[in-house]
């Protein structure tokens, strides 16, 4: 408990009662950087604090009535010794604040570290709510609770399994209980590496979190998930994409805007929602572009358009406010989240593709066909919004025809055997 500093100028009532009327508190340091004070009244004096905030400056603040009067409460009336304990109370809490912990004592949790990289994210990213549902289902109910001083390796990867080994969660109403999926929908195998990968993603929002937090210094180490890496692999599954024969078959089972929807999509590698945001004033013939203003990163890109593109966007602009939205629903209005899954099912099973390609494949085969014919990687890049070119040559670098394809073909030898040569068996 920390020591009641004596001074008989305030620590009793006639003594205080004495002291001449001034337009300053009189002050009395009870701790380094923290001072109590007492200003006179007519009728009933005022206990102040005052505070060292660095640079030079203080901060005043009035934190209750002196006994003057009447017997102290400990709560709207105060003796000196209790003004000087609530002072440091709230000195205490002014430095927790300043360090963006809670005011009150206790540890700093998990949750409490999601929470402040989710109110971050908020302001600079636009993945903040995908990160909200993910912390809210994935992390919070096994993690939440424990002090993040106290996280070890052994409990981050043994979330790390629980996690990947749990079935697939099925989208499920706010309210209802949550569903999984009772069997994987594809082979076992393909079943634990997109598990895995979904792992990973979260875990790459929980490292994220806790990094923040450790550079804010509201967090001593990072060792414990320094040391945890994400599972091998998990991502290196197969890009689907459709054959153009296959996406003419798409756009001939679809019709109206969503036809439209479909189109603008194959015609740019856009995401649903990047699509779904355009306004007819994004739309510039002069240069041949597209103006993506909101997307993933919260980066605008300027997406350059074919002359198929060209004319497609220039007919749906044309004679169009330049606020008005450039794809929109068949009432009209902006097409809602999600809501082009079930008119993209129904064409998929019209055009008789198998397995039924989600919406957003329509990006990937973008990314496809243009690194068959050639494009190179850091233009296919920079149309799908990407600062480099690593998540294309990840994901679809064994398509393009790229500087080492050719080097290596035109450089090894020739060894004169013939395809047709038939080969006879010795002996």
């Amino acid at each position: 408990m920390a020591r009641t500093v004596r001074d008989a100028n305030l620590e009793s009532r006639a003594a205080r009662l004495r002291l001449k009327p001034a337009a300053k508190p009189y002050y009395r340091a009870i701790d380094e950087g923290l001072h109590i004070g007492y200003r006179r009244g007519k009728i009933a004096g005022k206990w102040v604090m005052r505070f060292y905030l660095g640079a030079e400056t203080y901060r005043v603040e009035t934190i209750g009535t002196a006994d003057d009067t009447l017997d102290a409460d400990g709560f709207e009336f105060l003796n000196f010794s209790q003004a000087q304990t609530l002072a440091r109370t709230k000195f205490v809490e002014s430095k927790r604040v300043a360090a963006g912990l809670p005011a009150q004592g206790g540890p700093y949790t998990v949750a409490l570290c999601l929470e402040d990289y989710l109110r971050w994210l908020e302001q600079n990213r636009k993945t903040a709510k995908d990160a909200r549902c993910r912390a809210d289902a994935q992390i919070l109910p096994a993690l939440g609770g424990i002090d993040c001083e106290k996280l070890t390796t052994k409990q981050l990867r043994d979330w790390r399994d629980a996690a990947a080994a749990a079935p697939a969660r099925i989208r499920t109403k706010i309210g209802d209980k949550q569903l999984f999926r009772t069997a994987p929908d594809q082979d076992p195998d393909e079943a634990k590496r997109r598990r895995r990968a979904t792992t990973n993603r979260v875990l790459t929002i929980l490292k994220a979190a806790l990094n923040h937090a450790w550079r804010d210094q509201k967090i001593s180490t990072d060792q414990a998930w320094r040391a945890l890496k994400p599972f091998a692999q998990a991502d290196a599954s197969r890009v689907r994409y459709l054959t153009v024969e296959e996406a003419k078959r798409l756009l001939n089972a679809t019709s109206g805007r969503f036809h439209d929807l479909v189109h603008a999509a194959l015609l740019t590698g856009c995401r649903f929602g990047e699509l779904a945001a355009l306004q007819a004033g994004d739309f510039n013939r002069d240069s041949g572009t597209l103006h993506v203003r909101i997307s993933k990163s919260g980066h605008g890109r300027h997406v350059v358009l074919t002359d198929e593109g060209l004319a497609f966007f220039g007919r749906l602009a044309a004679g169009q406010p330049a606020r008005r939205t450039l794809l929109p629903n068949e009432s009209g209005a902006r097409w809602g989240k999600s809501s082009q899954s079930r008119p993209m099912a129904e064409a998929c099973v019209a055009a008789r593709l198998d397995p039924p390609p989600s919406f957003h494949v329509m990006r990937h085969t973008y990314a496809s066909l243009a690194l068959m014919g050639g494009a190179p990687l850091l233009v296919v890049a920079r149309n799908l919004g990407h600062t480099d070119t690593r998540m294309c040559e990840r994901n679809y670098g064994h398509l393009s025809v790229s500087y080492f394809a050719d080097a290596i073909r035109a450089a090894l030898p020739h060894f004169g055997v013939e395809a047709d040569r038939k080969v006879v068996a010795i002996g």
